[in-house]
């Protein structure tokens, strides 16, 4: 028969051992719980980095594209004509497109009755006037066409361009003709001394800004021009071409105006291509 001590000693050891079970119990429940909670909160940290940098890739690519494209491209703004103030002279051949390509270069091939002259043309530095002529080419705008000016006085300049320069002997209206819309300049060489050197091609204009159309003119001999006139580009062969027609001379028939005259040995343009 048990003491009185005893059994107070076996109830006190059964209440330790039960509360150590029960801690040991909280304990684990509490482990499997943080368990449950890191590998959650873990999960979630990889989905959000996994999305995170899917999102930074996609984003990267495409604005690598978009600027990719806008370097390579530009919008050119072409200035119709409206039909009513179109005159005799204005040869219509529509529009180009208005987005155009600002890479590489292009040759421009210049077929004469003396012989080709060639330019070597930058798109990167005239886009829309490399696009326009490259669309008037398309359009046999230039065929058959005479060089109706040239200056040996002051500036040394052949120009070109005027789809209503052609047939025998010369007109009053030579050198007013261009296409049915105009164009802003473009490469204006203000740093340039002088701004239009031996062997540049560059743009006529009226003198009014965005007034450029499809006549142009070949440097023989530095020109001490104003800058305003866009810069197409360099001649590569043919100078001498120009160079024997400015030998002989102009007619005077601008000397009133703008200076010079029609060119006294004939330059027909028969072709006109860009590569």
């Amino acid at each position: 028969m048990t003491s009185t001590r005893e059994r107070q000693r076996a109830a006190a050891r059964a209440r330790l051992e039960k509360e150590m079970a029960e801690r040991s119990a909280r304990a684990r429940k509490r482990r499997q719980t943080q368990a449950v909670v890191g590998g959650g909160v873990v999960l979630l940290l990889v989905v959000a980095g996994t999305v995170w940098l899917a999102s930074s890739l996609i984003g990267d690519d495409s604005g690598t594209d978009n600027t990719a494209q806008n370097a390579d491209t530009v919008q050119c703004d072409w200035i119709e004509i409206p039909t009513g103030e179109r005159t005799p002279t204005t040869k219509d051949v529509g529009l180009p497109d208005t987005e155009q390509s600002r890479v590489g270069s292009q040759t421009m091939t210049i077929t004469t009755n003396l012989g080709p002259i060639t330019a070597r043309i930058d798109r990167s530095a005239v886009p829309c006037t490399s696009a326009s002529f490259t669309h008037l080419a398309e359009q046999n705008f230039f065929d058959n066409t005479k060089c109706h000016r040239l200056v040996t006085e002051g500036i040394k300049v052949l120009q070109c361009g005027d789809p209503s320069a052609t047939g025998n002997g010369w007109r009053e209206t030579d050198g007013t003709g261009g296409p049915s819309y105009r164009m802003a300049e473009e490469n204006l060489p203000t740093e340039m001394r002088p701004p239009y050197p031996q062997g540049v091609i560059a743009m006529a204009n009226s003198g009014q800004p965005a007034s450029t159309g499809s006549q142009f003119f070949i440097v023989y001999g530095d020109s001490p021009l104003d800058p305003n006139y866009t810069v197409l580009g360099t001649i590569t062969g043919g100078m001498d071409i120009v160079n024997e027609v400015a030998t002989a001379g102009d007619d005077g028939a601008f000397a009133q105006q703008a200076g010079g005259g029609h060119p006294k040995k004939e330059v027909v343009i028969t072709d006109l291509t860009m590569s």
